[in-house]
């Protein structure tokens, strides 16, 4: 197996355990720069960054005040014009990545 099937193999099985219930949140070593309208990140621990489209930028906004995704979903679902399927994949594909990068972690749910 090549290094690129084994993180499409982990991406796959991040999306298995994530879901809409899943919430996530931001560690404390993620530095966020601003670059006129996307974002910049880079997390300190590993030295990796990414760049984020405005897409990405707005699930990233997203995703730090709620933290639920599926407050995140519905707040995309009311801002685009596009499908809960395809809203969901894509948020889902997104989040994966992002746990994969080190750049969120998934928190415990909240009960209330």
């Amino acid at each position: 197996m090549t290094w690129q099937e084994g993180i499409a193999t982990l991406i796959r099985l991040m999306k298995r355990v994530l879901s809409m219930a899943s919430q996530v949140r931001i560690p404390e070593n993620i530095a966020v720069h601003d670059l006129q309208g996307e974002l910049l990140l880079l997390n300190s621990a590993t030295g990796v960054s990414v760049s984020l489209d405005p897409m990405g930028t707005r699930m990233w906004q997203l995703i730090q005040e709620h933290h639920a995704l599926h407050k995140v979903l519905d707040t995309l679902l009311h801002e685009y014009g596009v499908t809960e399927t395809q809203c969901e994949q894509d948020l889902l594909g997104f989040v994966a990545q992002m746990l994969e990068d080190g750049f969120v972690e998934t928190v415990a749910e909240e009960t209330s």
